[in-house]
């Protein structure tokens, strides 16, 4: 059975903690955009010069930069049991152009990290006191929360239409969360 697993869920949700936990299970890579740019740039190709270029003036990477660094990753080898998508897609029109990078492989599963809004808050000014994050007050997270809701709370629809949204309950210590997500993986979907 493979795994093809996108994982969604506002700032402080816990997916890139989950997401590792998840491909470890499983024995699936994680991929995460942010990790796909710095490599590229680390390489010093043309979609690595391309994203550095966008990133440099403070803007974000065009889609078609986005999609073509991340079909280059799904033709590795490591790929074919299965991966786990960690910030993307972020918007609809990601999800349609990654439906069309997968064609005939389709993703397995969604999984939303559903967690309280104001205890998201919290855990998020935490983190940023502890790693001396002065940027990060309560009103750019905020902010931040506002846009989630925005551009990805629509992929949520999206992936429940198609039978493929998982939801799990993030809140609660990070090994009950693990556990939570895993049942929910390996239970048997209809379509």
């Amino acid at each position: 059975m493979t795994h093809r697993i996108v994982v969604l869920g506002a700032p402080g949700a816990g997916k890139g903690t989950q997401a590792v936990r998840i491909s470890d299970h499983f024995g699936i890579p994680t991929i995460s955009t942010g990790e796909l740019f710095r490599k590229h740039i680390a390489a010093g190709d043309e979609l690595g010069r391309l994203a550095s270029s966008y990133i440099d003036a403070g803007n974000l990477v065009p889609d078609e930069v986005t999609i073509a660094m991340l079909s280059d990753r799904l033709e590795e080898g490591d790929t074919a049991g299965g991966f786990i998508l960690d910030g993307f897609p972020r918007t609809l029109p990601q999800a349609e152009e990654l439906d069309g990078l997968l064609g005939d492989r389709p993703l397995d599963a969604v999984v939303e990290f559903v967690v309280d809004e104001e205890a998201m808050v919290g855990r998020l000014l935490r983190r940023a006191e502890i790693e001396g994050r002065s940027d990060d007050t309560e009103d750019v997270i905020r902010h931040r929360l506002e846009v989630y809701h925005e551009q990805t709370a629509p992929l949520v629809d999206y992936y429940l239409e198609r039978g493929l949204l998982v939801e799990v309950e993030a809140m609660g210590e990070i090994d009950e969360v693990t556990s939570r997500v895993i049942a929910a993986l390996e239970q048997p979907r209809v379509p």
